[in-house]
C-alpha cells in the first residue's frame, strides 16, 4: 500500500467560524438599534401604564432574544460541517489489518495517537503513532526565488517514537518518522527505570552524527522488530481515516456545547 496524498474535502471550521463571529457582530448592532428605538419610545403605555415599564420591557427583550439569535446562527455552521465531514470523510472507512500485522492495536475514540503493543524474543515493544503530516501538490511547490534555507518536506510523513524495554526494564525509545518507503530515526535514547525524570540525563549524540554502519544497524534492529515499511505505510493509512473520525466526533463535541 502506498502513501496516497491526501487532501481533507471537507471545509475548514476556521472560516465558518469567521463567518460565525461576523454575524454575531452583525447581531450586536442589531441589538444596539433595538435599544435606541425602546429609549425612543418611552412615552408609549407598556402593561400597567408606565412609562418606564415601556423602556424595560424594550430592553429586555434585546437582551433575550441576541444570544440565542447568535447561538443559532454558529449552530447551523456547525451543522453544515457535520454534514459536509459525513458525506466527504472515510469516517467510516474501515481499514483492514495485512496478514501477518505483528502488533496489538490499541486505538481509544478520543484520543489523537495510535498505541502498538507486541513481544519479541523477551522484550516489550511499544509503538506510539502520531497523525501523520500530510504534504499536498501545491505545499510542495517550492518557488525558484525563495531564499529560506529551511527544509521543506517533499512527502507526508507519519511521526512514530518506538520503545523497546527489557525485561531488567532498561529501554532504548527511538524517534522514527516513516515515509513512503523508508524510516528515518530522528534519535536514540537508553532509559532506564530508576532514573530521576526530573533530572537531565545525557540522550545520546546526535543520531544523523553516529557512524553510518551503526546507523545502520539500528535500521535493521528496527526491521527485524517490526518497523518496517510495509507495517508504517499500512499505519499511515489507519490514521487518515482515524483522522476523519476524531474531527468528526470533535464537531459533535462542538454542537453539543453550542446547543447546551
Amino acid at each position: 500500500m502506498a502513501f496516497r496524498a491526501v487532501i481533507r474535502k471537507s471545509a475548514s471550521l476556521a472560516p465558518l467560524v469567521g463567518r460565525a463571529i461576523g454575524r454575531v457582530e452583525a447581531r450586536r448592532s442589531f441589538g444596539s438599534a433595538i435599544l435606541t428605538a425602546a429609549g425612543r419610545r418611552r412615552g408609549c403605555l407598556c402593561g400597567r401604564g408606565h412609562p418606564a415599564g415601556s423602556y424595560l420591557c424594550g430592553y429586555s427583550t434585546a437582551v433575550v432574544s441576541k444570544k440565542p439569535a447568535a447561538a443559532e446562527s454558529l449552530l447551523r455552521i456547525v451543522e453544515d460541517e457535520i454534514k459536509a465531514a459525513q458525506e466527504t470523510d472515510d469516517h467510516d472507512r474501515v481499514e483492514d489489518v495485512p496478514e501477518g500485522f505483528p502488533f496489538k492495536i490499541e486505538d481509544n475514540l478520543g484520543q489523537q495517537t495510535l498505541i502498538l503493543t507486541r513481544q519479541y524474543d523477551g522484550e516489550h515493544m511499544k509503538v506510539e503513532v502520531h497523525m501523520p503530516d500530510l504534504v499536498t501538490g501545491e505545499e510542495n511547490d517550492v518557488r525558484d526565488d525563495d531564499d529560506d534555507d529551511t527544509e521543506r518536506p517533499t512527502q507526508s510523513s507519519l511521526p512514530l517514537v518506538v520503545t523497546v524495554t527489557k525485561k531488567s526494564g532498561i529501554s532504548l525509545e527511538f524517534s522514527c518518522v516513516a515515509f513512503a518507503d523508508e524510516i528515518a530515526i530522528d534519535s536514540l535514547s537508553v532509559k532506564k527505570p530508576e532514573k530521576d525524570s526530573e533530572e537531565m540525563a545525557y540522550e545520546g549524540p546526535n543520531f544523523h552524527d553516529l557512524d553510518e554502519n551503526l546507523k545502520n544497524a539500528f535500521h535493521k534492529y528496527l526491521e527485524i522488530r517490526g518497523i518496517k515499511p510495509s507495517t508504517t505505510n499500512f499505519l499511515h493509512e489507519y490514521m487518515i481515516n482515524k483522522d476523519s473520525k476524531e474531527y468528526l466526533g470533535w464537531l459533535n463535541e462542538l454542537k453539543t456545547f453550542v446547543e447546551a
